[in-house]
């Protein structure tokens, strides 16, 4: 009887997270979003690579609230298109907007997500 209940058991497969997870664009999601058009994958991409470098200018040299106003944005875009990294950076930052490492985090992780974006829209 043990046989039965192993065959229905779930598989212990919860160690390792989702591959499309752990790329800087979650492709998966982004297929999601975008109903599965690759035109429109690539168009977004491209928005959003435009919108975080431009992110990255205005948070140089900000004051804290300003910076916390484009991290806020900046989280939410990345959101939408899959660049959990970004996102999570940039709400890291939005918490603690006056933080040089939070800043930098974010312009790594920006940077991470810019060159996966370029590598797949050639």
């Amino acid at each position: 009887m043990p046989a039965v209940s192993y065959a229905f058991d779930a598989p212990n497969n919860l160690g390792g997270a989702c591959p499309s997870q752990c790329r800087p664009v979650d492709l998966v999601h982004l297929a999601n979003q975008t109903m599965g058009d690759k035109n429109l994958e690539s168009e977004v991409l491209q928005m959003f690579a435009r919108q975080a470098r431009k992110a990255l200018s205005d948070i140089g040299g900000a004051d804290p609230a300003a910076v916390a106003a484009v991290a806020h944005r900046l989280k939410g875009a990345a959101s939408s298109v899959g660049a959990f990294k970004v996102s999570a950076a940039a709400e890291r930052l939005e918490g603690k907007a006056d933080d040089a490492g939070l800043q930098a985090s974010v312009a790594a992780a920006v940077v991470e997500a810019e060159n996966f974006i370029l590598k797949l829209c050639r």
